[in-house]
């Protein structure tokens, strides 16, 4: 096992911008890529998804947009440069398949959640304590979101070390 550290508790990431950062699934974010050059996801549907995941409240997985504020921040950049814009429709029809992707679901009155075990802004306290209550609000299902998504766990088996008998037999040889 290999433990990296850095020496200075207060090292920060250097990261671009102002609004944060965020971590995400290695698995997911080559996920994202494969599906992108497959055309097994849409244009929209990935910008919509990179739009709401870089928005989030830190800590909660949530990201307050109405779709028209999604529409608008998307064509910001469009309007500068006369570029093709998204519309309103094709932003709630991309997230519509999001949400049968239980990459995102809607949380009511603006709010988007993201599938914190795909993306999340915050440490790993705030990310166990959105999950908890995300399983509270979907009655602890394990089929509900956000649960079913990434690849197959790997099998874990807890082991008794120390409470049994153990008897050395002699080799003889």
């Amino acid at each position: 096992m290999t433990f990296e550290f850095e020496n200075d508790a207060r090292a920060v990431h250097n990261m671009a911008g102002n609004a944060g950062y965020s971590l995400a699934s290695n698995w997911f974010t080559q996920l994202l890529a494969q599906l992108a050059v497959a055309n097994s996801i849409t244009k929209s549907q990935l910008c919509v998804f990179l739009f709401v995941a870089g928005g989030q409240v830190p800590g909660t997985g949530i990201a307050q947009y109405t779709q028209q504020e999604i529409t608008d921040g998307l064509n910001k950049l469009a309007e500068k440069k006369g570029g093709k814009k998204i519309t309103r429709s094709t932003v709630n029809r991309a997230i519509g398949a999001l949400c049968g992707y239980k990459w995102v679901e809607r949380a009511g009155n603006g709010k988007i959640r993201l599938n914190v075990t795909l993306w999340f802004q915050g440490n790993s306290t705030a990310q166990h304590e959105v999950l908890a209550e995300i399983a509270s609000e979907h009655d602890h299902d394990p089929t509900a979101f956000p649960h079913d998504i990434g690849p197959e766990h790997p099998h874990q088996e807890e082991f008794d070390f120390g409470r049994g008998t153990y008897t050395r037999e002699k080799r003889t040889g």
